[in-house]
C-alpha cells in the first residue's frame, strides 16, 4: 500500500492555508473552487502523496481518527516556534522517540491533529 492523496479538513481554508504555509515553508498556491468545495493542493515532494485543504460542507476538521505525519528538514524546535504564531496549538512537545528521530504532536489552525517529525 502506498499513500497518494491527503485530503485535511478546514473551515477557513485561507487561515488553514497560511498555517500550513508558515509552519512548513510552503509557497502560495491557488484555490480551486466549484458549487461543492474550495481546495487548495499544497505543494509536495515529487514522488510524495498530495495534500489538500478541503473546504467542504459536513467535511470538518478534527483531533479525532487518522493521524498524518508530516516531516520537516532541519531542526523540529524551528518549525514547532511558527506552530502557535499561525493559530496551532502545541499538545506534545518536541519527544525522541529512539533512532527514529524527533515527534511533536500539534494542532493545526483548524482543530485537526498532527505529527510533525525531524530527524534533528
Amino acid at each position: 500500500m502506498r499513500a497518494i492523496w491527503i485530503e485535511i479538513p478546514v473551515t477557513n481554508l485561507e487561515r488553514a492555508m497560511k498555517f500550513y504555509q508558515t509552519v512548513f515553508n510552503l509557497s502560495s498556491t491557488d484555490i480551486i473552487a466549484d458549487d461543492v468545495r474550495r481546495i487548495t493542493i499544497l505543494p509536495t515532494p515529487e514522488g510524495a502523496a498530495n495534500v489538500s485543504l478541503n473546504q467542504t460542507v459536513d467535511f470538518e476538521p478534527s483531533a479525532k481518527g487518522t493521524l498524518a505525519y508530516f516531516n520537516v528538514d532541519g531542526d523540529l524546535s524551528e518549525t514547532l516556534e511558527k506552530v502557535e504564531s499561525a493559530n496551532g496549538k502545541i499538545i506534545d512537545g518536541k519527544t525522541q522517540r529512539g533512532d527514529n528521530g524527533f515527534f511533536a504532536l500539534i494542532t493545526d489552525s483548524e482543530g485537526n491533529l498532527l505529527t510533525i517529525h525531524s530527524i534533528l
